[in-house]
């Protein structure tokens, strides 16, 4: 059991060995902000039809606007975990949180493609103060470690929470609002955090910070940035100069970042914390599991709309019971957890997740609701209850001090798996649906472009055309996206089959 320092300012009503009443509650405050990220991550995907009509983004505009959000926090959120150490991490949530929600009501009243994705830019800024910042005041909050691990798993539960929530939550908006709507979810959300978090959670804060080190937080930027951007390029167009450069950019930057560290008295993320093979395995299965979930998103939420013709609502319905499973089985691994080691057990919950992803790659993409229903149904169970382990051996195995740095660590795994997620899998599936897609005659060279970009762009084309042409252009437009669904849907189980194996190489030492 990890026991708090005078020096984190935890008072004695919460250091009990049995956690109180006060600090469940502050645990549910604690998941509102998990509860919009992935809210937004969710309700986003299905809102890609209703933006692609009504902005008419180019295919690259689209992927830039899906992940310049979770790009700017993989960028970001070591150097706001390291932030939160020094200068408090409810402070840093407060601040995060009043930012969010004021740029959330700009993101909602977009008017141009060009101005939601500088909204999503600054939504990933004041993001990036939100998640570390939660987890790691779990840690000041509950001391026991039994009833830690359940608070780790109820809040891990708040991502499947938020994203069964999202589509339905989503789908009503959209279907009876603008698109812009979505956005202001996230107002509701935060008013509570904003006025409860300073009554019910106690301040926490590294107790000899060292000072902000600016060098370091542009070292951690240029290594995220320029790594995402050429595995983009890369992905859409193939090896060129540019891509390549992009990416060893990023290494180089890295390489210098790791060495600044090790110099450093005080690092603003200490290598030691990778040295813990648990620690390292966790961070790396979150990583891949969350890149296979986000990109399954991507083109699932697109299948149920634009091939099979639901409504974002229905869409949504059709994913909640995978996402509930997910909640369940995050919940359930719990006392599963103190009899199985970890080695065993994340590997053998992943291999479900293997099973759905291959179901719907063996389909080639063509695969009826309910299929999707049942193969992400696997997919969620899987991945709930790895997760959960996973989090919980990040936040237990470094020290207290460092609590803010590790749950920093923690999500950028997962926001740079959501950037990857699309990065790889989205723009592969871009990729096959422009080499595959046969445009009728008679378009426009606007209506051409729009739909040979992407299959939203192709539908809101459609809807312009006369019925044979119309047609002829939807057959062709379903059928090349989903060409691409089969390949996106191998390497997501590529990716979950790396994560099984990785726990079971580096989680030996687990308990």
């Amino acid at each position: 059991m990890t026991t708090p320092t005078a020096t984190q300012s935890v008072p004695t009503a919460l250091q009990p060995a049995r956690s109180s009443r006060r600090q469940w509650v502050a645990l549910a405050v604690l998941m509102l902000p998990v509860l919009l990220v992935s809210i937004d991550n969710t309700v986003l995907n299905f809102a890609l039809p209703a933006i692609s009509e009504a902005l008419q983004p180019s295919g690259t505009q689209l992927l830039w606007m899906i992940d310049i959000y979770p790009l700017m926090l993989a960028g970001l959120l070591v150097a706001m975990g390291s932030l939160g150490d020094r200068i408090g991490r409810r402070k840093l949530l407060l601040i995060g949180s009043a930012g969010f929600g004021i740029v959330s009501v700009l993101a909602a009243f977009a008017p141009s493609i060009e101005w939601l994705i500088a909204a999503r830019a600054l939504l990933g800024f004041f993001g990036a103060m939100l998640m570390p910042s939660t987890l790691s005041l779990l840690r000041s909050v509950f001391t026991d470690r039994e009833q830690r691990r359940l608070a780790v798993a109820i809040w891990a539960s708040g991502f499947a929470a938020g994203s069964a929530l999202g589509p339905i939550v989503g789908g009503f908006l959209l279907e009876h609002f603008v698109w812009g709507s979505v956005f202001l979810i996230a107002v509701p959300l935060l008013l509570p955090l904003l006025i409860l978090v300073p009554l019910l959670v106690p301040e926490s804060r590294d107790p000899h910070p060292g000072k902000i080190d600016v060098p370091s937080i542009l070292l951690s930027l240029f290594t995220m940035l320029p790594v995402v951007l050429g595995i983009k390029r890369v992905a859409e167009g193939g090896f060129d100069l540019i891509g390549v450069a992009a990416v060893l950019v990023g290494v180089a930057a890295g390489i210098l970042f790791v060495r600044r560290q090790n110099r450093l008295e005080t690092p603003m993320l200490d290598p030691e914390l990778f040295r813990h093979g648990a620690f390292s395995g966790a961070v790396l299965i979150n990583l891949f599991s969350v890149i296979a979930l986000v990109g399954g998103l991507f083109f699932v939420s697109q299948h149920l709309q634009l091939v099979l013709g639901l409504s974002p609502m229905n869409a949504g319905l059709i994913l909640v019971p995978g996402l509930v499973v997910m909640i369940i089985a995050g919940l359930a691994v719990v006392p599963i957890a103190k009899r199985v080691r970890p080695s065993r057990l994340v590997p053998a919950a992943l291999l479900i997740s293997v099973g759905g992803y291959a179901a719907i790659a063996l389909s080639g993409g063509q695969i009826s609701a309910l299929g999707i229903a049942i193969t992400f149904t696997a997919l969620g169970l899987g991945i709930g209850a790895a997760e959960t382990v996973s989090n919980e051996l990040i936040l237990t195995n470094v020290p207290a001090n460092k609590a803010g740095a590790a749950s920093a660590v923690s999500e950028t795994a997962y926001e740079l798996g959501a950037v990857l997620g699309t990065a790889i899998l989205g723009t592969i599936l871009t990729a096959s649906y422009r080499a595959a897609v046969e445009l009728p005659l008679g378009l426009t060279a606007a209506q051409e472009a729009a739909a040979g970009e992407t299959l939203g762009g192709a539908v809101a084309v459609a809807g312009q055309l006369p019925a044979d042409i119309s047609q002829a252009l939807l057959d062709s437009a379903r059928a090349a996206f989903d060409s691409g669904v089969g390949l996106a849907a191998w390497i997501g189980a590529g990716l979950v089959l790396a994560a099984a194996v990785i726990g079971l190489v580096l989680l030996r030492k687990a308990r």
